[in-house]
C-alpha cells in the first residue's frame, strides 16, 4: 500500500510539472532576477501579490488566465498562489540585518477540485523549490505568520507594495489584516510604477515568446487574406485566423478579434464580427494571438474582391506613407510614444494632414482618431514608463484613417521591437503591406 501511495505521489508530481511546462517558460533565474529588481525598488517595505482563484468571475466561464504581474514575477500559472518578497537590508543599532527574502504561497492539495480542473502544485509537491525557483514555499494559510516575521520594530515604517487597482485577490487578503493590532501601522502602496518600468523593457527570453506570437499571427493574417471574397462572413474570417494561430501554439486571442468590412471598418473597436463581406468593401482585420501569455497586435486592410478602387488605394497609400514615415523617423534612445516633439505620433499625423482630402476638400487628419503606438508584452497594451524607446522596447506603429461617409476604414499596424543595436525590427513583416502585393496574394486563393 505504501508503495502504491508513492507511485501515486510520483504520478501527481509529474502531472503538476507537465501542467507547469504546458506553456513555453523562461528559466527560473529570469523570474528571480525580476523579483529581486522589484524588491530593490520597494526597499522600504515588502511586495505582496496573490493570483486570483480559478473560479473567480470570468475565470470560471472562459478558463483561467494568470494575473500578468504575478506571471511576470513567477512564471507560474497556479490560481490562488501568492508571493512575498523584500530586499536585503543592512542592520544598525536598532534594526537587525535582513537578507533578500522571497516566499511563494500555494494552496494545499484539493483532490476534489482537481477532479474538475486538474492537478495543481502544492507545498508538498516533491522538489517544489526546484520546480518553482523560490527559496521557500509555504501554505497560503501561513501568509500572516511569514509577513509578521518581516515587521520592523516601528510598525509605522511598514509599507506593503501591491497592486492596489487591479488585483482584488491581493486586496481581499490584505484588508482584514490592516484592522488587526499587529498590522495597524501597515500602509498600502501601489507597485504599478515600479513593476511598469521593469515590464516596459523586454529581455531576450520575452522577445523570443513575442516572436512566436507574431509568427503564428502572421500565418493567420496571410491565410485570411487568401480566404477573403465577397459573400464570406466576418466571423468566418475571424474563426479562420483564430484556428491558424492557435494551431501554431497560441493559447487564445490577445484581444477580441476585429474583422470589419464596409462601414464596420471605420469602427475602431468593432468586435461583433457579424457582417457579411460585400463586393467593393474594404476589410480591416485587427487580430493577434497570445503565445505563453505574450501578445501581438497586427492589423491589415484588404479589398474584398481583391482589387482596390482608385479612392481606396489613395487612402490606403496615405496610411502606408504615414506608417513608413514613423518607421523612418525612429531613433533609439530619443523617440517616444507620446505626442510631443520626440514622439512618433506627430510624424504620422503630419503626413496624413499633408496628403489627400476628404469629399469636402478638408485635410484627412481629423480621421486619424487614435494614438499611433502603444507598448506590447504580457498585455496587448503593456505598461509604458514614458521613457524614450530603447533596446528591449516592444510597441506598435498603427496609423489609420476612418471615413464613415465613404465606408472607408484603413489601418496598418505592425509590432516592433528595438534590438541591442538600437535597430527597429518588425515582428510582423511577413504579411504583405504594399497594395500591389496584397492584390497579388489575394489572386492566389486557397
Amino acid at each position: 500500500m505504501r508503495k502504491l501511495r508513492s507511485i501515486r505521489s510520483l504520478l501527481l508530481c509529474l502531472l503538476c510539472i507537465a501542467t507547469l511546462t504546458a506553456m513555453d517558460r523562461q528559466p527560473n533565474s529570469d523570474y528571480r532576477a525580476r523579483r529581486q529588481a522589484l524588491a530593490a525598488k520597494a526597499s522600504n517595505g515588502v511586495v505582496v501579490l496573490f493570483a486570483p482563484p480559478e473560479n473567480d468571475g470570468p475565470n470560471a466561464i472562459y478558463g483561467f488566465r494568470q494575473d500578468e504581474n504575478f506571471y511576470y514575477l513567477t512564471g507560474l500559472n497556479e490560481p490562488g498562489a501568492g508571493l512575498l518578497i523584500t530586499a536585503a537590508q543592512a542592520g544598525d543599532a536598532e534594526h537587525a540585518a535582513r537578507p533578500y527574502t522571497e516566499v511563494l504561497f500555494l494552496a494545499p492539495r484539493n483532490a476534489v477540485q482537481e477532479r474538475w480542473t486538474g492537478p495543481k502544485l502544492n507545498p508538498e509537491t516533491p522538489d517544489i523549490t526546484g520546480i518553482t525557483g523560490f527559496d521557500a514555499v509555504r501554505a497560503t494559510s501561513s501568509f500572516k505568520d511569514e509577513l509578521h516575521k518581516l515587521l520592523p520594530k516601528d510598525a509605522t515604517e511598514f509599507k506593503i507594495f501591491t497592486d492596489t487597482t487591479r488585483n482584488s485577490a491581493s486586496l481581499a487578503l490584505l484588508e482584514p489584516l490592516s484592522a488587526t493590532a499587529d498590522f495597524k501601522g501597515m500602509k498600502e502602496e501601489s507597485f504599478a510604477p515600479a513593476i511598469g518600468s521593469l515590464r516596459a523593457h523586454k529581455a531576450a527570453g520575452e522577445i523570443a515568446l513575442l516572436r512566436r506570437a507574431a509568427d503564428a499571427s502572421v500565418a493567420a493574417h496571410n491565410s485570411a487574406i487568401q480566404a477573403i471574397h465577397p459573400g464570406v462572413t466576418e466571423r468566418e474570417i475571424s474563426a479562420l485566423m483564430q484556428y491558424e494561430f492557435e494551431r501554431r501554439g497560441c493559447e487564445r486571442p490577445a484581444y477580441a478579434p476585429i474583422v470589419g468590412s464596409g462601414f464596420n471598418s471605420t469602427v475602431l473597436h468593432y468586435s461583433a464580427d457579424s457582417g457579411r463581406i460585400e463586393d467593393g468593401d474594404l476589410v480591416l482585420m485587427d487580430v493577434g494571438g497570445e503565445y505563453a501569455m505574450y501578445a501581438t497586435d497586427i492589423t491589415r486592410t484588404v479589398p474584398a474582391n481583391g482589387k482596390f478602387t482608385a479612392r481606396q488605394r489613395e487612402i490606403y497609400e496615405i496610411v502606408l506613407g504615414a506608417h513608413d514615415a514613423a518607421i523612418a523617423a525612429f531613433k533609439s534612445g530619443v523617440s517616444t510614444l507620446g505626442r510631443g516633439p520626440s514622439g512618433l505620433h506627430h510624424v504620422a499625423a503630419d503626413y496624413i494632414n499633408s496628403h489627400g482630402k476628404d469629399l469636402h476638400g478638408d485635410s484627412l487628419g481629423k480621421y486619424f482618431i487614435h494614438g499611433l503606438s502603444h507598448m506590447v508584452g504580457l498585455n496587448v497594451h503593456d505598461p509604458n514608463d514614458n521613457q524614450p524607446l530603447q533596446p528591449g522596447s516592444v510597441f506598435t506603429i498603427e496609423p489609420g484613417i476612418y471615413i464613415p461617409e465613404e465606408k472607408i476604414g484603413v489601418r496598418i499596424e505592425d509590432t516592433f521591437y528595438v534590438n541591442d543595436k538600437g535597430e527597429l525590427i518588425n515582428l510582423s513583416a511577413g504579411i504583405p503591406v504594399k497594395p500591389e502585393d496584397i492584390e497579388k496574394m489575394m489572386a492566389t486563393k486557397k
